[in-house]
């Protein structure tokens, strides 16, 4: 990501006065996109105070890269940032049989955090085979998992559950089976996310249409964490991008502003071709009317040959500690996958990047794996000595 400008700093203190600069300074990285960087000043010799004039202040920009990958072999990640000052990290298991859970105070310190299993496949019956894509939210007073998960008999009778836990710490308190979301096709559904918006608690979700191949996304308003009322199609694929491989809309997860509300989502084939698309609507509409809603006809986030980072995808929002926003997806480092069924290739890792906002108002991804190089860069500050 190209460094096209850093704002100059002006500022103005008095004789044998220190200048109170920012803690940030903007930095225009795209012609679309301004953000907000940490900066550290250098030292400023006292002796340039004593007398009036302008002196010049350089300060080192600072931005987190994470490492890359950033967790290995959880693809479908999810972090979640709660109000006790840990972040919860969980994502989909290899052997698709449990449920995982870590948490750290840091985000660098997650990758070596020990992770626990919460929860354990069933035997036979319901919830017996493909764990898969479990994400945690802290709703009323109380921990909830939402996972999708098939049975020994149907390995794809894949539907949506819950899991309930009371407990203070969710990787010690025991967590209690809801039961499944009934949504109103009994047939293939999974990746439900859920999130409140004002004042309603709402699902999102992929699902077939019975013996359909399509999978669409859905979204109802919720009762509780584990009952929908009406559901509503949100979106079908349509666009050629959507369709590579297989029709698919999946792996929702909800991010906004004071203007709109987006749906990020997943489309194509879980190989290269996979890719993050964007549906938005105003921050006061009607979210259960399909009209309320715009997708953008091309995908925002795609696989780079220049990272080597290949179908990245089924992604969700946090921040970090400083309160920037991020983008928590997963990748293959390389193109196709290395089984008879990418669903087996289980080297999509979970990778974590800073997102921006252009001026217009909407979220911008960005390439994958991208970088930003400030070296040789420096913010600069103009102090006038009154």
């Amino acid at each position: 990501m190209e460094v096209k400008r850093i704002h100059e700093v002006n500022t103005t203190t008095n004789v044998g006065e220190a200048p109170e600069l920012p803690n940030q300074v903007d930095v225009d990285l795209n012609d679309d996109i301004t953000a907000p960087f940490d900066v550290v000043w250098e030292n400023t010799d006292p002796s340039l105070l004593n007398q009036q004039g302008t002196i010049e202040i350089e300060g080192e920009i600072q931005h987190k890269d994470y490492p890359k990958p950033f967790i290995e072999k959880r693809a479908d990640p999810y972090l979640y940032k709660h109000t006790d000052g840990y972040y919860y990290f969980t994502g989909s298991y290899p052997l698709y049989d449990r449920i995982v859970l870590r948490r750290a105070k840091t985000i660098d310190d997650l990758p070596e955090a020990e992770e626990k299993v919460i929860w354990w496949k069933h035997e036979s019956g319901i919830m017996s085979e493909h764990i898969w894509a479990p994400e945690i939210h802290f709703i009323n007073g109380k921990w909830y998992i939402h996972v999708a998960a098939g049975e020994k008999d149907d390995v794809w009778a894949i539907r949506p559950y819950v899991l309930e836990c009371e407990a203070d710490n969710p990787l010690e308190g025991d967590w209690i089976e809801k039961g499944q979301v009934n949504t109103a096709f009994h047939s293939f559904s999974l990746d439900a996310t859920t999130f409140e918006h004002n004042g309603k608690r709402y699902l999102v979700w992929a699902q077939k249409v019975e013996d359909d191949t399509i999978s669409n996304l859905y979204i109802a308003e919720m009762e509780n964490p584990w009952t929908i009322k009406e559901q509503v199609l949100l979106s079908t694929p349509e666009y050629d991008w959507e369709r590579i491989g297989f029709d698919v809309n999946e792996g929702a997860a909800m991010l906004k502003n004071d203007q709109k509300i987006f749906i990020a989502f997943s489309g194509s084939a879980t190989d290269e071709n996979y890719a993050v698309g964007l549906l938005y609507a105003d921050i006061n509409s009607d979210l259960l009317n399909p009209k309320s809603w715009t997708k953008m006809k091309e995908p925002v986030m795609v696989s780079s040959e220049n990272t080597e980072e290949y179908g990245p995808g089924h992604n969700s929002f946090s921040v970090d500690e400083k309160g920037y926003e991020l983008i928590i997806y997963h990748a293959r480092p390389y193109k196709g996958f290395n089984t008879d069924n990418p669903l087996y290739d289980h080297n999509r890792h979970a990778r974590i990047q800073r997102l921006f906002w252009t001026k217009d108002g909407f979220p911008y991804f960005g390439e994958p794996g991208y970088s930003i190089d400030f070296s040789g860069k420096k913010a600069k500050a103009i102090v006038e000595i009154k």
